[in-house]
């Protein structure tokens, strides 16, 4: 099955995960999945992931809940799509929610937060927003 927007679906699956209040989601494993996974670690709105298979990887995410069973990510949007791709420079890179949420942007030195952009000085491709 090929996916029009594979980033999507893994938000998605995310999101519908969290919904339903499940621990552990899988989607198929690509190399920017992967580095949008590790900022989410890193960021603390998932507690881990794992990367498992021989010819078909699966990129396992372990979905974060507080104490009161409520999820980690409140919200997800895709900014950046395959039929509109949003682009900012440095000054224009959005902040969510005055500093409490992140971007993801895809620069031209790889994929991080909006905010390790500005620290670098680098614009790109806004791929989505999570708070």
């Amino acid at each position: 099955m090929s996916l029009i927007d594979p980033i999507a679906d893994m938000l998605t699956r995310m999101r519908n995960a969290h919904m339903s209040g499940h621990d552990i989601t899988e989607v198929p494993y690509s190399n920017m999945k992967g580095e949008i996974a590790r900022i989410l670690k890193k960021e603390g709105f998932i507690k881990d992931y794992a990367v498992e298979g021989g010819n078909k990887k699966v990129l396992r995410i372990y979905l974060k809940y507080t104490e009161s069973r409520d999820p980690a990510i409140r919200g997800v949007k895709r900014l950046s799509k395959p039929g509109l791709r949003r682009y900012a420079v440095v000054d224009k890179l959005p902040q969510v929610l005055n500093g409490m949420g992140i971007a993801i942007v895809s620069t031209s030195s790889g994929i991080m937060t909006a905010k390790e952009a500005r620290k670098q000085r680098i614009g790109g491709e806004i791929l989505c927003s999570i708070w």
